[in-house]
């Protein structure tokens, strides 16, 4: 399928399934009004524990829900791999289960790169150079003579800021890479229904060179510029009518979807 299909495909595709767009909308307010309400109540468990216990309750019962609507997501995928048209009757348990499982892969393709990027922290010396710059500071506060150890000030300042650059960058790089790798290993995931699989990094790079970087790269950009613009489009009328807003409940989870699928799609290629 090429990738103009792909794209009319899965735009299309969650106008075909309104009523799993309504049940993942519905989640997706959930969760936010649960997460917000548990954090609020939290702040006032400072001081009673009756709150401190309610707003953990809240904050459960938000993951919870999230799990749900991350689950919708993975099955959103599978029937773009399936080239199915609707949605598999909506099952919360086994939502529940397949969102828990997305979890533990996003925070597998989070960790490694998170790993890669403290390494190379180590390696251009980030911390150290924030102490030297602490160091020069203190030296030149503790002068007479004011102006001694500009230099070194500025000589540290711009070691941390070229450690700093060096880190950023890479770790930037380094997490749009494994990026790619964890929609391949959701895809996978989708597909086979086995977390080992989707955890499997190698298999995802195989995926990936199979599909074509380029083809991923291309709809991965087109994906990004559509949900930008529709977004930026509706936050220009939003803020003409703010009683339009309300919308976002839809258009939100809307778009979440149209990525999802469009992945699915583009993953059938290569099943």
């Amino acid at each position: 399928m090429d990738i103009t299909e792909i794209i009319k495909n899965a735009l299309i595709f969650p106008s075909k399934n309104l009523e799993t767009l309504s049940i993942y909308a519905i989640f997706t307010l959930l969760a936010a009004a649960f997460t917000f309400q548990g954090i609020v109540t939290l702040i006032l468990g400072i001081f009673d524990l009756k709150n401190l216990i309610i707003g953990g309750v809240y904050i459960a019962i938000a993951i919870i829900i999230g799990f749900i609507t991350r689950g919708i997501s993975i099955e959103c995928i599978k029937t773009g791999i399936d080239l199915e048209e609707k949605f598999p009757d909506f099952k919360w348990w086994s939502s529940l289960t397949t969102g828990v499982n997305k979890i533990v892969i996003t925070v597998f393709y989070f960790l490694i790169p998170a790993l890669i990027a403290v390494f190379i922290a180590l390696i251009t010396d980030v911390v150290g150079n924030i102490l030297n710059v602490f160091d020069a500071i203190a030296l030149e506060a503790s002068t007479l003579f004011m102006g001694t150890y500009e230099n070194a000030v500025s000589i540290a300042s711009f070691q941390l800021f070229a450690s700093l650059a060096i880190t950023i960058s890479a770790a930037l790089i380094i997490f749009l890479i494994f990026s790619f790798f964890q929609a391949m290993a959701e895809a996978r995931y989708a597909h086979t229904g086995s977390l080992k699989k989707a955890l499997n990094l190698i298999g995802s790079i195989r995926d990936i060179s199979r599909i074509g970087v380029g083809k991923l790269v291309i709809l991965s950009v087109l994906i990004f510029v559509i949900v930008t613009f529709i977004e930026g489009i509706l936050a220009l009328v939003f803020d003409h009518l703010f009683v339009l807003s309300i919308l976002t409940i839809v258009i939100t989870p809307y778009l979440a979807l149209f990525a999802q699928r469009a992945l699915g799609l583009l993953y059938s290629d290569i099943v």
